[in-house]
């Protein structure tokens, strides 16, 4: 059977990372458009860095929690064909046992640089004027997808979703495309929808 999972926020919440567009989330303490954009890198690199210094240290102390496990679990069964992918910058699913996952926002424990493109593993705190350790410019960032930006992996998520048997959305309220569109995607490709979350998602599933 194949099956595509696509994660959210929710599903690290218990494991104490917050979310983003709920009462009291992320995005309700800073404005996205200042640390969450390449123009907002660009005006303040320092601020950028600070706020996702905060965030992989956060990732860094938290642990994987049952719904992490769960899935890692489901994708090591015989007859599963699993698909994870997760709008999360954490490696919390890495972490609980799965493999192979498709971080379509990036990772906040690797950085980027934006002269050359190379990719290396992130200091625990990263720093504007740190020199890329392949042409030494000082331009790295983490590497993850800010708005504005095209996700990571989409030709191979787009594959699997339609493909799949079953597609789950999982702790996410499905209102950022392209993910809020890949539920409607996976049912045009005759799979099976299914919503876990605490409350209905906003955006249309």
């Amino acid at each position: 059977m194949k099956i595509v999972v696509l994660t959210g926020a929710g599903i690290s919440a218990e494991s104490g990372l917050g979310t983003f567009r709920d009462a009291g989330g992320l995005w309700s303490h800073y404005a996205l458009e200042e640390v969450a954009t390449p123009e907002g890198f660009a005006r303040d690199p320092a601020k950028v860095h600070g706020f996702y210094n905060a965030r992989r240290e956060n990732a860094l102390h938290a642990e994987p929690n049952a719904a992490h496990r769960a899935l890692a679990a489901l994708g090591r069964r015989d007859g599963v064909d699993l698909t994870l992918v997760t709008q999360n910058i954490d490696d919390l699913h890495e972490r609980a046992g799965s493999s192979d996952v498709l971080h379509m926002h990036g990772e906040i424990l690797r950085a980027l640089c934006a002269a050359c493109g190379a990719r290396w593993d992130a200091p625990e705190a990263m720093d504007a004027a740190a020199p890329c350790p392949a042409c030494a410019a000082p331009a790295t960032r983490p590497d993850v997808v800010w708005f504005g930006e095209v996700p990571y992996h989409m030709d191979r998520i787009a594959e699997a979703i339609g493909t799949a048997n079953l597609f789950a959305a999982i702790g996410t309220r499905g209102e950022v495309y392209p993910a809020a569109g890949f539920a409607a995607g996976a049912r045009r490709a005759g799979a099976e929808t299914v919503e876990i979350n605490l409350e209905p998602t906003k955006g249309p599933f």
